[in-house]
């Protein structure tokens, strides 16, 4: 096992990793698919040190007393930041958890976990598994394939130019917008339940599958033609609004 006090912005290479693991509270964190070796940067560190362990070829990025499970109960103000990027292979699983710090996610080809309080997240070109959680924290993506769950209770989710199997959205009062790829909606159904509202309904050829929940939030689908194409001569995509 490798382990590391990270109190200075550093750099560090590893020989292989097979799975990322990341806690911070505030700052930035970025995590790029790469296919040279793996390696993470810490552009700017206050607060409390970071530590690392790369043991079984799992990397491990926390403090000392922040666990996954605790990252969306850690609200309390604290002066813990750092800024780092970290470049792991494309079929790399990832966990992330932040508190306030904004977080990217790029090129992933693997299941990924994605948990915020308030900082925004970012997907880009992940495919595979996603599961994206947050109390107040907006998430955008693009380009996703594959599964895609999405909680929140009043952070947003913006998905464009999807080519998802199934989305599963839960929120409060955040709103939701999905433009996918094969997003012709066949058999969409509305229904309430206590205090909630529910769309579900088939994409494409029925292989997809959606499923839209929420209390007081505004949900926007944007519907393509056979081709997957926006709406012929430039004009607008069709839109399914349920609140």
């Amino acid at each position: 096992m490798q382990h590391w006090t990270v109190d200075a912005p550093t750099t560090l290479d590893f020989d292989g990793v097979a799975a990322l693991r990341v806690r911070v509270i505030s700052g930035s964190v970025a995590v790029l698919s790469t296919d040279d070796q793996p390696r993470l940067d810490v552009a700017d560190l206050s607060g409390q040190p970071l530590l690392v362990k790369h043991e079984a070829g799992i990397l491990t990025v926390t403090y000392p007393d922040l666990t996954w499970d605790g990252v969306l109960g850690w609200l309390r103000p604290q002066p813990h930041s750092a800024d780092i990027t970290i470049m792991v292979p494309r079929e790399c699983p990832t966990q992330l958890g932040v508190v306030s710090a904004s977080a990217v996610v790029s090129g992933i080809s693997a299941p990924t976990s994605v948990r915020s309080a308030s900082g925004k997240i970012t997907l880009d070109g992940v495919t595979g598994a996603v599961t994206a959680t947050t109390l107040s924290g907006d998430v955008e993506a693009q380009g996703l394939d594959g599964q895609v769950g999405f909680n929140s209770i009043s952070g947003d989710l913006t998905v464009a130019d999807g080519a998802v199997e199934k989305l599963e959205a839960k929120t409060a009062s955040g709103r939701v917008t999905a433009d996918v790829e094969q997003s012709e909606f066949g058999g969409l159904t509305a229904s309430r339940g206590p205090a909630t509202s529910t769309l579900s309904g088939t994409l494409g050829s029925g292989a997809g599958r959606l499923v839209v929940t929420t209390v007081s939030g505004q949900v926007t689908l944007l519907e393509r033609n056979n081709s997957g194409a926006p709406a012929a001569d430039g004009g607008p995509e069709t839109q399914k609004d349920a609140s």
